[in-house]
């Protein structure tokens, strides 16, 4: 019987082994997409607790609380302590097994903390004092989480309106180890159908000095935005997609859409779908002049449960997989924007495991030069990064696309610690590959192996995004 979580945790070859302690293991982290806070790593902001740290904002860990039971105040209450909450973590920790909380938990107590043994009800008492303990020293704050990680860049997720302070004094004082760069996701523009999007649009026409009424006033003022983000190093976009979707309309219907949401008119789907596209359209021929990447996410569905909503908001936790069928919509917007020649190199999340392969026979038909895999299937995303979703994902990858031009992992979290789950993935993926050349698979070439593991881990991502390092 192997040990629990040991050092050879996942690898079950001598050929898993020696990939991943020789070259995965060392290799630097670049998490091109997560939703971390550029002000706390400015700050280089230091955690009260383990609670603040894990339970402050993870909606993965929130769920799971909520599943064993747990009412929800002493899940996101305000009246219960940081170790009453810590305790309801361990009360259903134990409970998880399968769960990728479970493995990710373990390792972020292991490679933060030094703690070896299972979390439980029983221990969490002492396990919430050591790690409080082990947060008051000096390099246990955001930028020694980050240093320790070996992070080399990272992109927050940011609103075109945003002043991007943060990120400025980052860059003037130049104390954290990673890069950290914006990543523009201008979901709130694209929300014409939604309550707020005329407060939206005056606070963006307020941040780029430009009154907007009209579809040439969004791409004026987005025009400066765009710049502006260009400045600050961005790199990379991303937009959430209930569907994905192709709807053609001139300038002349855009600017009626926009009209009537401005009054707060209803907004049909048709419209919606009309308007997005239209916005859609222009924004990738501006990444696509940058050598940007547009990363676009769909297939989910979003804060299901209305009372909880009305109460904590949006990623709380309330969210699923989404049934509706992408391919058409997908097929039909790539075309139109290579039909343009303004197709930007793009990455591919859903959050259905059911469309792997679609995406994956889908991307061969948009490639192009402009990089290795210009059009990617993103990693495992959301109820994806399982240690199964992970494996299934690889053997789609594999058996359709380019299996060596993949990204690699990305956090895809709000938490400091998350960084352990590009150690899970290096895991997975060394023994993934470990078991193809024990099987006489692929050859147990030392160099092109070597290759294969650094470029997905890390070199892959570096080329594609062109970060400047």
């Amino acid at each position: 019987m192997k040990q629990f979580m040991d050092k050879d945790f996942l690898l079950d070859t001598a050929t898993a082994k020696h990939l991943f302690h020789d070259y995965a293991e060392h290799m630097p982290i670049i998490d091109y997409h997560c939703h971390i806070s550029p002000q706390e790593i400015a700050e280089d902001h230091h955690f009260r607790s383990i609670t603040e740290v894990w339970l402050g904002g993870d909606h993965y860990k929130w769920r799971l609380i909520r599943s064993n039971g747990t009412p929800e105040e002493k899940v996101t209450g305000t009246e219960s302590t940081d170790l009453e909450k810590f305790v309801e973590y361990a009360k259903a920790l134990p409970r998880a097994i399968g769960n990728p909380l479970y493995h990710w938990s373990h390792l972020e107590l292991q490679r933060y903390f030094g703690i070896t043994e299972p979390l439980s009800e029983k221990n969490a008492e002492d396990i919430f004092n050591r790690c409080n303990a082990k947060l008051q020293e000096k390099d246990m704050g955001v930028q020694g989480l980050i240093k320790q990680s070996n992070v080399k860049v990272i992109c927050t997720t940011d609103d075109p309106a945003d002043d991007l302070k943060w990120h400025q004094k980052l860059k003037d004082e130049n104390t954290c180890s990673a890069k950290v760069y914006p990543a523009m996701r201008p979901d709130k523009l694209m929300n014409v159908d939604k309550a707020g999007y005329a407060d939206y649009m005056a606070r963006l026409g307020q941040a780029a000095g430009v009154e907007i009424k009209t579809f040439a006033d969004i791409r004026k003022a987005m025009d400066k935005r765009i710049a502006f983000f260009e400045e600050m190093g961005c790199r990379a976009t991303d937009h959430a997609l209930e569907y994905v979707f192709c709807r053609e309309a001139d300038e002349q219907t855009v600017d009626a859409i926009i009209a009537k949401a401005l009054k707060g008119e209803s907004i049909s789907k048709e419209e919606t779908e009309a308007y997005k596209t239209a916005v859609l359209t222009y924004l990738a021929g501006e990444y696509y002049k940058r050598g940007w990447v547009m990363q676009l996410h769909f297939a989910t569905l979003r804060d299901l449960n209305s009372e909880m909503y009305r109460k904590l908001g949006p990623d709380t936790g309330f969210d699923s997989i989404a049934e509706g069928n992408c391919c058409k919509g997908l097929i039909a917007f790539l075309d139109h924007l290579n039909e343009l020649h303004i197709l930007p190199k793009t990455v591919l999340y859903s959050g259905t495991p059911n469309d792997n392969a679609m995406i994956g026979t889908i991307i061969g038909a948009f490639q192009g030069p402009e990089a290795r895999g210009k059009i990617q299937q993103g990693a495992a995303w959301w109820f994806n990064d399982t240690k199964q979703g992970m494996i299934d994902q690889m053997t789609s990858i594999a058996n359709l696309s380019v299996f060596g031009n993949i990204l690699g992992m990305l956090t895809d979290s709000r938490s400091f610690l998350s960084y352990a789950r590009h150690e899970y993935y290096r895991r997975i993926l060394c023994n993934w590959i470990g078991n193809l050349v024990e099987n006489g698979e692929y050859p147990n070439d030392e160099e092109a192996l070597r290759q294969l593991v650094e470029d997905i881990c890390y070199n892959n991502v570096a080329n594609y995004f062109q970060f400047q390092m």
